[in-house]
């Protein structure tokens, strides 16, 4: 069937700008507004699957409601009355993506790699704070704006559209399968953790030029991220900083728990590493720590003296100098507070159970049981609260 070239009687098709096993993407013109657009058409046989359909029409209202600074803007979706073609209108983006400077530049400079990390984890942290998760991040879907210099992600749930269809069990997928967290690969539903695993993929081919696996199939890829460690960024590139080639590979993490545990803690620390500087987060993850709240930055010097010089699992910091390391809360002091407070509740419970006979006592006219003496009762309590301060004292 031929390409419309007007659609849902709003939208004039000018020119194509891409196409995908999933979609063909134009630019247009949005006639009512008078404003440039980008229109998705989705391929042909997808109209088919009716399960498909449903999905992506939810997953497109999800999207829609996404307007961030860092995020394309969907403007409309529905289906072409005369053509029967699905459709998806967004924001059109007047610029490259970085698929494009790759392949035009092999690389990226450092300073510009972190901006679109930087600009892509603050999209991010706002879509997965609206409990959407992108499930594609990948270089193609990340724009340049050439107005304001921004990154941009695009194509928000089409990725979950296409889940569990035909669509992704063909050989198409192998190109962007780099891309998929380890959690993905194994067929786990996709969270936050997902999108920054492949964020820092991206990351890690803006830096180097290459992926951090390479492969030649599908099952080479699981196994190489199951069991290889990623190969240290300076390794190709030395005027990277340590702290920022950190940063970036613990987002390579084969467990979804040993990375950041939010976009917006990825871009603190990549902002941070291209000044040399380690983060409160980066820090206790390379530690084996978590603390939610530990996004402030801190200078190499000290934010890297808890640094190992050895990684575990999938994960090998960058050797830097060791120095006394952050003091921390010793395991056998925890325990130590546990059996005083143990010790204090029983002391308690033995005085409230003296008190108790006590006034039982006093109150009591059995025969031969002699009235206890008021004194003597404040001073079996004053010598007690004394054993309660000495058992207490730290």
């Amino acid at each position: 069937m031929a390409t419309p070239s007007e659609i849902d009687g709003r939208y004039r098709i000018d020119s194509r700008l891409g196409a995908g096993g999933m979609s063909t993407v134009f630019k247009g013109t949005d006639t009512v507004l008078e404003r440039p657009v980008a229109i998705k058409l989705l391929a042909e046989h997808l109209a088919d699957d009716e399960a498909f359909v449903a999905r992506f029409r939810r997953e497109a209202l999800a999207a829609a409601r996404l307007q961030h600074p860092n995020i394309v803007q969907v403007f409309d979706s529905g289906q072409d009355p005369e053509s029967g073609r699905h459709y998806i209108v967004m924001e059109y983006v007047d610029g490259p993506s970085c698929a494009d400077l790759l392949r035009d530049h092999d690389q990226l400079e450092i300073g510009q790699a972190v901006s679109v990390v930087r600009d892509a984890c603050h999209g991010l942290d706002y879509a997965h704070r609206a409990g959407v998760v992108h499930r594609d991040v990948k270089p193609g879907n990340l724009l340049i704006s050439s107005e304001t210099g921004a990154a941009k992600l695009a194509d928000f749930g089409i990725a979950k559209a296409a889940e569990q269809t035909r669509i992704t069990q063909v050989g198409s997928v192998l190109g962007t399968a780099a891309y998929l967290s380890p959690e993905q690969a194994r067929g786990e539903e996709a969270g936050p953790a997902s999108d920054i695993y492949s964020l820092g993929v991206c990351a890690y081919q803006f830096l180097t030029g290459r992926l951090p696996h390479e492969y030649t199939s599908l099952t080479e890829l699981a196994l190489k991220q199951q069991n290889n460690p990623v190969e240290p960024i300076r390794n190709s590139r030395p005027e990277v900083p340590p702290a920022l080639d950190d940063a970036i590979r613990l987002c390579l993490r084969r467990e979804p728990s040993e990375r950041y545990a939010s976009a917006l803690d990825l871009a603190t620390a990549v902002e941070a590493g291209l000044h040399g500087e380690t983060t409160q987060a980066t820090q206790l993850l390379q530690t084996g720590g978590w603390d939610p709240d530990a996004t402030q930055a801190l200078p190499a010097t000290q934010a890297t003296r808890a640094m190992p010089r050895g990684g575990t699992g999938y994960y090998e910091p960058t050797p830097a100098p060791t120095t006394q390391a952050p003091e921390r809360r010793p395991a056998k002091q925890r325990k130590t507070s546990g059996q005083r407070l143990a010790r204090l509740a029983l002391l308690l419970a033995v005085i409230l159970a003296i008190v108790a006979i006590v006034l039982i006592v006093t109150q009591s006219g059995s025969k031969g049981v002699q009235p206890v003496n008021e004194g003597d009762v404040h001073g079996q309590i004053d010598g007690l609260k004394q054993l309660v301060q000495d058992h207490t004292r730290p």
